[in-house]
């Protein structure tokens, strides 16, 4: 059975961010991940060497692999400040946060000071609400 590679890590979420060479995608990734623990009312906390999550939740697939994510999560990518949730986006919210791009589960935004940060705080503390403390099981 395949073990995960990315895992909470304890190492510093300040200085994963402060290492980010991009000076405003350093920036945007430290106020998002302030916004994010806002809108979850956690603590930020490295998974892997290179995504800040909150929360968790465990997931179970029908062929025994299990293990354990954050419900949503963010990572200061080279072309895009990238935003994780797991359970996906609201459709509604998303039609109101400005230029962005969706992937699955996965939210780009080039510039942070382009989206409304009222409605991306919605978007990920209705994605957060879906899955924390839970566990989802797949087929």
């Amino acid at each position: 059975m395949a073990v995960a590679r990315t895992v909470p890590t304890g190492a510093s979420v300040g200085d994963f961010l402060a290492a980010v060479p991009d000076p405003r995608r350093r920036a945007d990734a430290q106020t998002a991940c302030a916004l994010m623990a806002e809108a979850t009312g956690l603590a930020p906390a490295m998974w892997g060497d290179s995504i800040i999550g909150f929360g968790t939740y465990h997931y179970r697939y029908a062929s025994g692999q299990e293990g354990d994510w954050p419900p949503v999560a963010l990572s200061p990518r080279k072309t895009a400040l990238t935003i994780y949730a797991i359970a996906g986006f609201d459709e509604d919210l998303l039609a109101r946060l400005g230029p962005h791009r969706t992937g699955r589960s996965c939210l780009y935004v080039r510039r942070l000071a382009d989206v409304d940060a009222d409605v991306l705080r919605a978007l990920v503390a209705v994605a957060f609400r879906k899955l924390h403390g839970k566990t989802r099981t797949a087929d």
